[in-house]
């Protein structure tokens, strides 16, 4: 274990990670904190504040550089982000976040720091600000804040976008695990019971594998990553019932099975992360709009290779925790198949031939949902 002795300083180097290295906040934040030998209030405290000034950093930087003429260097600016925050929406009294955050800066601009930050926190709070734009105040890249406007109607994309800046509710299933109710729902949304095979195409890290294996059926849990099958294999030993899922490496555009051999397939596929965005808080400055064509040529493949493997009657259930129509509805309907249009369970609204969930709807993830049955 590795101690650390400041959960600022903590944060600030996760911060540089994230910004300097392009590491993953979900990821390195968790094992971060599994080391450091903090209290359970400073590893709270250290979630925040990274969480927190990645999703707010488009709006600390338009706070603070009211009062700067010439751009800092990226660890001033880390600097000024982190303080900033700390102000305007950690709750942090003016006087603490200016005084802790100095403390962090280097000689050499710990001064620039201070004065900066001084500035800032005199100035007026978050939503008394004359903002540049909705974006800006949001803190969300302008095609984003557009994408989303267009995608959702701009009512619902405010509220989404706010609902997405604040930290996600934890709710916990029967059997323990900890689970997004967006993604309990796509998982009760197989309707598998005792007897049946099913295919979990990108299992990891097995939430809905182990709730699909409590109805008795048997899973296949696939995922293309040696490490994250891993995370399925523990995760099964935990809770699911003894010999219930059976977790291997596989690429999902090549299933493991054979042609129409499954009573149902699902494919929680990759995408974008446009809808679950207060969980992956730096997805929205990594996420370009290229990259959602690229995904979606890779679900399309998926979701045939995926419908190959069901066999006549079956189910075939697509999910993807974004909210566009590119990554979901846009994929049409595979060969031999037609919709299952029944409700699927929880509260969706109709999108399309599928199903959407917004993250305001019922403080969960946003969620795309769409349901076949093979008909030939």
């Amino acid at each position: 274990m590795t101690t650390v002795d400041s959960p600022r300083r903590l944060a600030l180097d996760l911060l540089r990670r994230i910004e300097d290295e392009g590491a993953y906040a979900n990821l390195v934040v968790p094992a971060a904190l599994g080391r450091s030998g903090l209290s359970a209030p400073d590893r709270a405290m250290v979630t925040d504040l990274v969480y927190g000034t990645t999703r707010r950093r488009r709006s600390c930087d338009a706070l603070y550089g009211r009062h700067v003429v010439v751009e800092p260097d990226a660890t001033t600016r880390r600097l000024l982000r982190l303080g900033t925050y700390q102000w305007a929406w950690g709750r942090v009294p003016a006087h603490a976040a200016v005084s802790e955050t100095v403390a962090l800066a280097p000689k050499r601009v710990r001064g620039f720091v201070n004065a900066v930050l001084r500035r800032t926190v005199a100035g007026p709070p978050p939503n008394e600000v004359s903002w540049s734009s909705p974006a800006a105040a949001l803190s969300y890249p302008d095609w984003l804040y557009d994408r989303l406007a267009s995608e959702l109607g701009l009512d619902d994309a405010l509220v989404a976008m706010e609902r997405m800046n604040v930290p996600p509710t934890v709710t916990t299933r029967a059997d323990g695990y900890v689970q997004d109710l967006a993604s309990t729902w796509v998982a009760e949304s197989v309707d598998a019971v005792a007897g049946e095979h099913v295919l979990d195409m990108c299992a990891a890290p097995g939430g809905k594998s182990t709730a699909i294996a409590a109805s008795g059926a048997t899973v296949i849990a696939a995922d293309v990553r040696e490490a994250r099958v891993g995370l399925v294999v523990a995760n099964a030993r935990r809770i699911a019932p003894a010999g219930a899922v059976h977790a291997l490496v596989a690429d999902g555009r090549r299933p493991p099975v054979a042609p129409k051999s499954m009573d149902a397939v699902l494919i929680d596929a990759p995408c974008s992360g446009l809808g679950a965005l207060r969980r992956r808080p730096d997805a929205r400055w990594r996420i370009q709009p290229d990259d959602l064509v690229g995904l979606a040529a890779m679900q399309q493949q998926m979701l045939a290779a995926g419908a190959a493997a069901v066999r006549p009657g079956g189910r075939l259930v697509y999910s993807v925790c974004t909210v566009t129509a590119e990554e979901s509805i846009d994929h049409g309907i595979p060969a031999g198949f037609e919709i299952d249009d029944r409700e699927p369970p929880g509260s969706w609204r109709r999108f399309g031939h599928g199903w959407r969930l917004l993250p305001h709807d019922h403080d969960t993830d946003g969620m795309v949902l769409i349901r076949y049955r093979r008909s030939a």
